[in-house]
């Protein structure tokens, strides 16, 4: 077993110095650099745009650079295909993987390289015991017969990280892998991440996560603006100093809490119930309050939400809007009467990936933009830029195919196209996952300018600081079941915790 090496002391196992990477006029990478050693885990951090994105492609094969210099174990390398960056001992663990979901685990991680018998024929029995002998060693129970269908997205990680190692990749880039991950599974994936660290591998961590990146990673490399910033010792570093070299200036308040005047009771949610996935929902929403909607992954709390705004239904309970009731399974006349969700995954569910800007912004209001039956180019754009103006959303046009803006500029888009409706009640889901810090602090503030409009906003996430920093009233749920409910001052990490994790009747 190797030890986990000095990143600063020993030789790299991959480094890029000076790297620079152009589309056209835009430059994506001004002046990248980055070193990685064997036995280590490097995190990579920087905000959406940062040029994080490019450095790695460059790394995978998928771009070549412009200039700069690229070596792996000490040999200038210049991939032009993914293929060679595999065959040199590169792999990429993305957020959410590519694998063939009709075939099983032992044959997703044999892909295109199956092991030959004496005749020629596929040895299925030595994929198979190698597959077992990979799970063993990283500490993982995966059954490699089973189909990948309908695997969880920590289980489908798994699957990329023994295709790698099977692979005998020497570097390994986790690109943003826990986003959709539960607290146990991050733990699983962690280990399983010390342990390659442990036989000598090099690791590169990506992630907007801070706490996560402090209690994995050894060093860490910040970016900016398409440029090198730094690379130091995590031991010698703050959450405030990486902060400040980010976005190049203090954000001294990541939660801008504005004072609102909470008012009368605008939604009331009574006895919602969809068998199998949430029982007994009961709660009230008023004017300038944010609420916080806190439990684990799986709780049902986006369920509870998708109810509520018509896209699914439930058996039993009721919805109140004004003190009117609200169909159910409707989400057309929810907008109609002043309802707004911002859902989870805004690239499958809030965006027309392919579409512009504009239309994206406009798209929940199109009817109201109609005249004799056509929809002006103008009014569209002329209605987006008001939105894409207010939360500074960075395109070069209008008409920029949303799906090429960053991550946080694609959740102002979402964000917009839901405040063009001019709703009363705005549901989040997530509203800042897989964005950087400096676009946290712009989005917070937003929430609390829109509480201090009179809106009310039903937050959800599973970030405890966020809901700490922003709720003025925090509910939590636990396998479909509200088992807590705490006023600002009430709202403790440990508290919300054990409402989320103890057993319903213990937390009430």
């Amino acid at each position: 077993m190797v030890l986990a090496a000095d990143p600063q002391t020993s030789p790299p196992a991959l480094e890029l110095t000076r790297v620079v990477k152009s589309f056209g006029p835009v430059i994506a990478l001004r002046s990248g650099s980055l070193r990685l050693a064997a036995g280590s885990i490097h995190a990579l951090v920087g905000e959406n745009g940062a040029g994080k994105s490019t450095l790695v492609k460059i790394i995978a094969g998928l771009y070549r650079r412009d200039s700069g210099e690229f070596t792996l174990g000490g040999r200038s390398v210049d991939f032009t295909s993914t293929a060679q960056s595999k065959a040199a001992g590169i792999a990429v663990i993305y957020q959410e993987p590519t694998l063939f979901p009709d075939l099983s685990v032992t044959e997703n991680i044999f892909m295109g390289r199956q092991p030959t018998n004496r005749v020629g024929r596929i040895d299925r029995r030595a994929m198979r015991e190698e597959a077992v002998r990979i799970f063993e060693r990283l500490g993982v129970r995966l059954d490699p017969d089973r189909v990948t269908e309908g695997l969880s997205i920590a289980d489908q990680q798994i699957i990329e990280i023994a295709k790698a190692i099977s692979l005998d990749a020497r570097v390994l880039i986790m690109d943003e892998p826990t986003a959709a991950l539960s607290g146990v599974e991050v733990e699983r994936l962690f280990a399983v991440a010390r342990s390659l660290r442990d036989e000598g591998r090099a690791l590169l961590f990506i992630s907007h996560r801070f706490d996560e990146v402090f209690a994995l990673c050894d060093t860490v490399t910040v970016m900016r603006d398409g440029a090198y910033v730094d690379t130091t010792p995590l031991a010698d570093t703050t959450v405030d100093d990486l902060v400040r070299q980010m976005v190049g200036r203090d954000v001294t308040e990541l939660f801008p809490k504005l004072p609102a005047d909470v008012g009368d009771v605008v939604l009331s949610v009574e006895g919602l119930t969809r068998r199998g996935v949430f029982t007994d929902i009961s709660f009230d929403l008023r004017a300038g309050e944010i609420v916080g909607l806190a439990g684990l992954v799986g709780a049902g709390r986006s369920e509870v939400a998708r109810a509520i705004f018509g896209v699914d239904s439930y058996e039993s309970g009721s919805v109140t809007l004004h003190g009117a009731h609200l169909p159910k399974g409707n989400p057309q006349k929810a907008t109609a009467r002043g309802v707004a969700l911002v859902p989870e995954d805004r690239r499958k569910q809030g965006l027309v990936l392919d579409d512009g800007v504009s239309r994206n912004v406009t798209l929940a209001i199109r009817s109201k933009l109609a005249k004799w039956g056509l929809i002006w180019t103008g009014l569209e754009n002329a209605a987006a830029r008001v939105w894409a103006s207010r939360l500074e959303v960075k395109t070069n046009a209008l008409d920029a195919e949303t799906g090429t803006l960053s991550g946080g500029n694609q959740q102002k888009v979402v964000l917009g196209k839901w405040l063009a409706t001019e709703p009363t009640v705005l549901i989040v889901d997530e509203p800042t996952r897989g964005i950087d810090v400096g676009t946290k602090s712009e989005v917070h503030r937003l929430l609390s300018e829109l509480a201090q409009q009179g809106i009310a906003i039903l937050m959800i996430s599973s970030e405890l600081p966020e809901v700490l920093g922003m709720a003025d009233r925090v509910l939590v749920m636990r396998e479909g079941r509200l088992t807590g409910q705490f006023s600002r001052a009430e709202a403790t990490p440990e508290a919300v915790m054990f409402a989320a994790t103890a057993d319903a009747e213990a937390a009430a």
